[in-house]
């Protein structure tokens, strides 16, 4: 089985929805763990946000198959346009053990 790791930076507090949509989309379950932000202000001036220092990383393990699905949904619930202002990315994963 091939896997991939669907790494979601959001806003403090949105890790519910990112989850709730995550599901929807087809994943399982995921790790969520808290994190802060180190923008500077020329970054707040660039994209026109204001960046919240308290982070949530959530971490989301999946087949292969569903993982743009997955962070489709991710992007679509928590994305920069959100309340979230999250970014999602995808990795591959060489190895999994404790996986049914």
């Amino acid at each position: 089985m091939n896997y991939e790791m669907v790494l979601c930076i959001i806003n403090a507090g949105h890790s519910q929805d990112l989850m709730e949509a995550a599901k929807r989309a087809g994943a399982r379950g995921g790790t969520i763990i808290r994190a802060r932000g180190t923008a500077n202000p020329q970054a707040e001036e660039l994209f026109h946000i204001p960046i919240q220092p308290e982070k949530e990383i959530v971490m989301i393990l999946v087949k292969s198959d569903i993982k743009d699905a997955v962070l489709k949904a991710a992007y679509d619930s928590c994305g920069l346009d959100s309340a979230g202002q999250g970014i999602a990315f995808s990795i591959p994963v060489d190895r999994a053990v404790g996986l049914s």
